[in-house]
């Protein structure tokens, strides 16, 4: 159980980062995002991708959580459904992500 607690850690960092991206605040991306993304996109750019992160960060904290209550409980449903919801919550993530680079920025790179 002790052994989940830094993956909720990282979980709510991810889930923090992915916030102040949707504010418009892209400083924690990568330096060509920042150049390439028009300043009159940059709000909805943020939006999109702070949205992939916080969809990220939400998937590995439910999984940190119910692995907790998997550990607490002995119940082997709740490895399956974590499993699927973190992987579910990454593509998500992921395509969200990418599409908005795509969509601002022209192109992932």
């Amino acid at each position: 159980m002790i052994a989940q607690i830094p993956l909720l850690l990282l979980g709510l960092l991810i889930a923090v980062m992915g916030v102040i991206n949707m504010t418009g605040n892209i400083n924690s991306l990568h330096s060509y995002h920042r150049h390439r993304v028009k300043e009159e996109d940059r709000l909805p750019f943020g939006r999109m991708v702070g949205g992939g992160t916080l969809t990220v960060g939400v998937g590995v904290i439910v999984f940190s959580v119910l692995m907790m209550i998997y550990h607490a409980t002995e119940a082997e449903a709740l490895v399956w459904i974590a499993t699927a919801v973190l992987l579910v919550c990454i593509v998500i993530g992921l395509v969200l992500s990418f599409w908005g680079m795509i969509k601002y920025n022209k192109g992932i790179f």
